[in-house]
């Protein structure tokens, strides 16, 4: 598995915050949200997608993409897969969810 969340920027932390349950709805303070109605929002906090990717893959994607790149990079790692003949890309699954807006 691999997770990028309110609640944890990785599997463990995401977990270990549902067990306490902790709540990702926060203040919004990624932007100024003066002129809007709506303050609170479940914010991704603390990623930086420098620690799983180089500078040049970064440039060509938006933080979505940042975000669902890092964490496929952890579910990967996570099932132990590499792409040898044992484990073959095409016996792979993968199931993404996003809540984008």
């Amino acid at each position: 598995m691999g997770a990028i969340t309110p609640l944890g920027n990785n599997v463990e932390t995401f977990w270990e915050n549902i067990k306490k349950g902790k709540c990702g709805i926060d203040f919004i303070k990624s932007f100024d949200v003066s002129e809007f109605k709506v303050k609170i929002a479940a914010e991704v906090k603390d990623f930086n997608p420098a620690d799983v990717m180089d500078f040049k893959e970064l440039k060509r994607m938006d933080r979505f993409s940042q975000m669902g790149i890092a964490a496929t990079i952890e579910a990967v790692n996570d099932a132990g897969l590499n792409g040898n003949e044992n484990n073959s890309r095409e016996n792979w699954g993968v199931i993404l969810g996003t809540g984008i807006g």
